[in-house]
């Protein structure tokens, strides 16, 4: 990573190939075997060609800001191109003075009619929440949403009906053992979808027609190869209102593909981009590593076998 995020400096998964192409499998180290496997369902379909038929060519994106100074943060949107800024907040490094300052930064950076979502990531409680987001929205000039922020779905229900600003729920849509009950408790206005933890563009697809909330495709840091299936789901939906969080390729320090997913004029386009052997070489994991990933991927393709039998 550039950067920390997600309280990770590196990156790990695999890249699987099929008929079709490559899928990767980059589940978290701390996801255990039953969580993994919708991640390789995703996979296994991207190496298959599975994916539906696009009604786009190209997919609108925001920035992600992580965790840094306010100085950085402007740089960063500045240079992005992209017209909407996603902006990570109750950071345990962070004071909400701190997020303030890094919010007002990227106002600046993208100016009046640029549009600013922030991602607490469940870290919240209501009423932290709700102190919390009067002075994030006055320093950001408006809120376009708040992404979870807090972790358990009746909490976002709550906050939804002590606020203005717009929920979107993500963690309690990708991590819940049901995450349908979002929408039968009201908790959000908008659905985020992420394509590994999910199983899937098609399940992806099914989800949010299920859910009927509008939708924002985002990333879980995959390299480019994983970033295709998000840009396949969002390029597949119906309506897409608002940007999607598909620009991450850069926060990586390199990438298995040439032609990394990069933002222009706040656009990624609909492509599946071809990895290459030079780049995968030099992006393989050390030994120790490789051995931990064929281990675990056996392990979770028996689990697979399990619910399947």
């Amino acid at each position: 990573m550039r950067v920390r995020f997600r309280g990770i400096t590196v990156r790990e998964g695999m890249l699987i190939r099929g008929d079709a192409g490559w899928g990767e499998w980059s589940p978290f180290l701390e996801y255990d075997s039953g969580e993994a496997l919708a991640w390789l369902r995703c996979a296994q379909e991207a190496a298959a060609g599975d994916w539906p038929e696009p009604v786009r060519d190209r997919v609108p994106v925001n920035v992600t800001v992580p965790v840094i100074s306010p100085g950085e943060a402007h740089e960063m949107v500045a240079r992005s191109g992209c017209r909407t800024a996603k902006v990570k907040v109750a950071d345990h490094t962070a004071t909400l003075a701190d997020d303030q300052a890094r919010l007002e930064a990227v106002r600046d950076a993208l100016g009046p009619g640029g549009r600013i979502r922030v991602d607490a990531n469940g870290a919240w409680d209501v009423e932290t929440a709700i102190a919390s987001l009067k002075v994030l929205d006055r320093a950001a000039g408006g809120l376009e949403y708040v992404e979870q922020p807090c972790a358990a779905v009746e909490d976002l229900a709550t906050v939804r009906r002590r606020t203005s600003i717009r929920v979107a729920a993500d963690e309690s849509i990708r991590r819940a053992a049901d995450p349908y009950r979002v929408r039968e408790l009201e908790a959000a206005d908008i659905a985020v979808l992420k394509v590994q933890p999910l199983g899937g563009v098609r399940a992806c697809l099914r989800i949010a027609e299920d859910i009927g909330l509008p939708t924002v495709v985002s990333s879980a840091l995959e390299t480019s190869v994983g970033l295709a299936a998000g840009v396949a789901l969002a390029a597949a939906l119906p309506e897409l209102e608002y940007a999607s969080g598909l620009a991450t390729a850069g926060m990586l320090a390199d990438d298995v593909a040439d032609h990394r997913f990069t933002a222009v004029d706040g656009y990624v386009p609909v492509h599946r981009p071809e990895v290459s052997e030079e780049r995968l070489a030099r992006c393989a994991a050390a030994p120790d590593r490789e051995a931990h990933w064929r281990a675990r991927l056996a392990e979770v393709r028996a689990v697979g076998q399990d619910r399947s039998s």
